[in-house]
C-alpha cells in the first residue's frame, strides 16, 4: 500500500486527474499535479483555505482566456498577500 495521501484508497489523485480531464477533453500531461499542489498551499496559508477553489477557478478561466503565466501570478499574488 502507497503511503503517499494522493494514492489512498478512494482518493487516488492521479486516476481522478486523468479521469476527469478525459471527460472534459483536457490532456492531462498538463496537469502538473504537485505545482497545483503547491501554489494552492501557497493560497490556503496566505490567503485561505476556502479561497483555494475560487483561486483556482479563475486560474482556470485565465488559462482558457490565453494566460501562460497563472499559475506564476498567483503563487506570487498568494505570497505577497500576507504583508500587505
Amino acid at each position: 500500500m502507497s503511503e503517499d495521501p494522493r494514492r489512498a484508497p478512494g482518493a487516488d489523485l492521479p486516476a481522478w486527474v486523468a479521469h476527469v480531464a478525459a471527460e472534459l477533453g483536457v490532456d492531462p500531461a498538463l496537469v502538473d499535479v504537485d505545482r497545483i499542489l503547491g501554489v494552492s498551499g501557497d493560497v490556503a496559508h496566505s490567503v485561505a483555505r476556502p479561497a483555494v477553489p475560487v483561486t483556482m477557478l479563475i486560474a482556470g478561466m485565465a488559462l482558457a482566456a490565453g494566460r501562460t503565466d497563472v499559475l506564476d501570478v498567483v503563487e506570487r499574488e498568494a505570497q505577497a498577500w500576507v504583508a500587505e
